[in-house]
């Protein structure tokens, strides 16, 4: 099945059908103007928590807050009509246990208008996604390299290699009898992932993980080559805007410098003689 052709807004539901169609095309979004870009193409926006990262300079996603993630999913939310829009849930905001879980998920689509959330977690986070999606709130869920775990992992590596990827194939299991929609899967071995989704029911959605996934996700940013100093290796660039902007904002200081810019065509002449202002 294709969610590619619909016309109209998507749903977790739609999203759940898709597995094993056509795949699944995600992209991050944070602000009003690349969710209208990213919502003419793909059938899933995600309000990352890498935010943090991308737009604000933490150093990870641990310092996003609930209010950055619904300020960013509210501009988010102006630029997509047609593909489904899921928010991170930040680190703290769900890890206590379902209750706070669905106090601040409950809070997140309220004032963002987003279809799901998205929280970090397999075996420990299946009780949480349970009481939420039977209160109404669909999840996306991630497994796999979760970010906000990255103290505890001591660092950004792969999970899931050896004997490791019976605990990853745990967590699939449990967010997918939780009631999930879809899961990504961060960071593990092409065999593993293509193992998940092959037996799991629900959508899995790659990064770093295989092209046998049921879809693909990316930091907008990274595939549009924002950063020319960061490329992790599960990243393809489909173009290098960071380059083109570099040399674009030295050309403008060297004219502005040089007093070649503003030129005539960029300045108002005052009112021919004799008009009245």
């Amino acid at each position: 099945m294709s969610v590619s052709a619909s016309t109209k807004a998507l749903t977790p539901p739609a999203i759940a059908k898709a597995k094993g169609g056509t795949p699944i095309v995600c992209l991050t979004a944070y602000t009003t103007p690349v969710a209208k870009l990213v919502d003419a193409h793909c059938d899933v926006v995600l309000v990352g928590d890498s935010v943090g990262m991308v737009l604000h300079g933490l150093p990870s996603t641990l310092g996003v807050t609930l209010d950055m993630m619904i300020l960013h999913g509210k501009a988010v939310r102006r630029g997509v009509s047609r593909a489904l829009l899921a928010v991170d849930m930040p680190f703290g905001s769900y890890e206590e246990g379902p209750d706070q879980a669905f106090r601040n998920a409950a809070r997140v689509m309220a004032e963002t208008g987003c279809a799901a959330v998205k929280l970090e977690g397999g075996v420990a986070m299946a009780e949480t996604i349970a009481f939420l999606v039977a209160r109404g709130i669909p999840v996306m869920a991630h497994i796999g390299l979760t970010p906000q775990s990255v103290n505890a992992f001591g660092g950004y590596g792969v999970q899931g290699r050896g004997a490791d990827g019976e605990r990853i194939l745990r967590d699939a299991r449990a967010v997918a009898q939780a009631g999930a929609f879809s899961v990504v899967l961060e960071k593990i071995p092409d065999n593993l992932a293509a193992r998940i989704t092959k037996e799991i029911s629900i959508p899995t959605i790659g990064i770093g993980a295989s092209a046998a996934c049921d879809g693909q996700i990316l930091v907008v940013d990274d595939m549009l080559g924002a950063f020319t100093d960061f490329q992790p290796k599960f990243v393809k660039r489909y173009a290098e805007l960071g380059a083109t902007a570099d040399r674009a904002i030295a050309a403008y200081a060297a004219e502005v410098r040089a007093r070649k810019f503003p030129a005539a065509e960029h300045v108002f002449g005052d009112l021919p003689k004799g008009n009245a202002a």
